[in-house]
């Protein structure tokens, strides 16, 4: 699955915030490592930081891990210019065969060409790891 239409110049533009969020339940680290530029900034709860695509592809690689597998429902949406906010609903599947769903946020910003520059997520893991 490609994620970004090849045009004369990538952007993500053309990409659905439902796309971005089946990358990352289809495990494609990869994939959404490069939706970044190189410099961009991927946070995870009160994580430090990871910037640029290859450290944000090892964080996210080591997180999926840590769980069996997770899907988003998107809630709701909101995007004004090159900032986005999404409600969300994620069910984690946690390695015991458990399965916790919480309420998450997720703000990104990109840069002119459709890159995400900051890419936040908010949320309280405590329960899939309880």
């Amino acid at each position: 699955m490609t994620l970004i239409q090849e045009t004369e110049m990538t952007t993500l533009s053309t990409l659905s915030t439902h796309d971005v969020f089946a990358a990352i339940d289809a495990n494609k680290s990869a994939e959404f490592a490069e939706l970044f530029t190189p410099t961009g900034r991927f946070t995870f709860a009160n994580g430090d930081p990871m910037v640029g695509p290859e450290a944000i592809k090892g964080g996210v690689e080591y997180f999926y891990t840590t769980i069996k597998g997770l899907r988003h429902q998107v809630v709701q949406e909101w995007t004004v210019g090159h900032d986005t906010i999404v409600e969300l609903s994620v069910s984690y599947d946690r390695h015991d065969g458990g399965n916790v769903t919480i309420p998450v946020t997720t703000i990104w910003s990109v840069d002119d060409e459709g890159r995400f520059e900051d890419y936040r997520i908010f949320g309280d893991l405590t329960p899939v790891y309880a």
